[in-house]
């Protein structure tokens, strides 16, 4: 679709682009806040659907621009792009790694968002080339078991999106780390792997200083199932019914 602007989608497709323009802007803001970049390090993107083409091949995705400072960034700022990459909206140059969020949204459609980040203790475990091991309830809960390591991959192509879906395809953890670069978020939306990112840094921070203590306590599979359904599907507020009402 390279070559189209926003004007050629519908008016809906406009006005999501611009909803979502300010929710990926209010994110970035997320990730200095928690300590999982440094400078202009690190991007949140979310896929905008096109209902008139609903296989997806046609949707979306707002991601923040190269270079720019988190304290500068503005809903304004946020640029447009489709599957392939190509720019369809913005006055500034997409992040560096647009093709990998690309390549992500065209092949895991059920992804709507995807975060990058270079924060210190989950990069650490990558620059080891080392799967983060499920020793703790909340890595059950948020991973579903052991975070994966993916592929020494080079920037600037679609090598590392690759490596995200080859990894991450048919696996719990909505997180990878990407040997020797950092870690990599999927979820539902952009808020989802943005609280993915949070946590896998949190998780390789707590299970790093467990193994300086000493080897850490595997939890057994069936319990990390156990745990992973629970959390998946019952923790947090459930819709309210009324009686009479599924």
């Amino acid at each position: 679709m390279s070559g189209t602007t926003l004007t050629d989608y519908a008016p809906e497709v406009q006005e999501e682009v611009a909803r979502v323009r300010a929710v990926v802007s209010d994110l970035h803001a997320e990730l200095p806040r928690w300590g999982l970049v440094v400078w202009t390090a690190g991007n949140v993107s979310q896929r905008v659907p096109n209902p008139a083409v609903p296989d997806g091949s046609a949707d979306l995705f707002v991601i923040k621009p190269s270079g720019v400072s988190y304290d500068a960034l503005t809903p304004a700022d946020m640029v447009v792009c489709d599957l392939d990459g190509a720019l369809v909206d913005g006055t500034r140059a997409p992040s560096s790694d647009t093709a990998a969020h690309a390549y992500v949204y065209r092949h895991l459609p059920e992804v709507g968002g995807v975060v990058h980040t270079h924060s210190t203790y989950a990069t650490a475990w990558a620059a080891r080339g080392e799967e983060i091991p499920c020793v703790l309830t909340m890595m059950a809960d948020e991973f579903g078991g052991p975070v994966p390591v993916g592929p020494f991959a080079i920037i600037g192509d679609d090598s590392i999106g690759r490596g995200i879906v080859e990894t991450l395809r048919g696996h719990r953890s909505p997180a990878v780390l990407m040997r020797n670069h950092g870690p990599f978020t999927i979820g539902k939306d952009a808020r989802a792997a943005v609280k993915a990112a949070a946590m896998v840094e949190e998780v390789a921070r707590t299970v790093h200083v467990s193994r300086q203590l000493g080897e850490p306590v595997p939890i057994e599979q069936q319990h990390i199932d156990s745990l992973y359904d629970r959390y998946q599907n019952v923790y947090g507020q459930q819709p309210a019914t009324t009686e009479g009402q599924a």
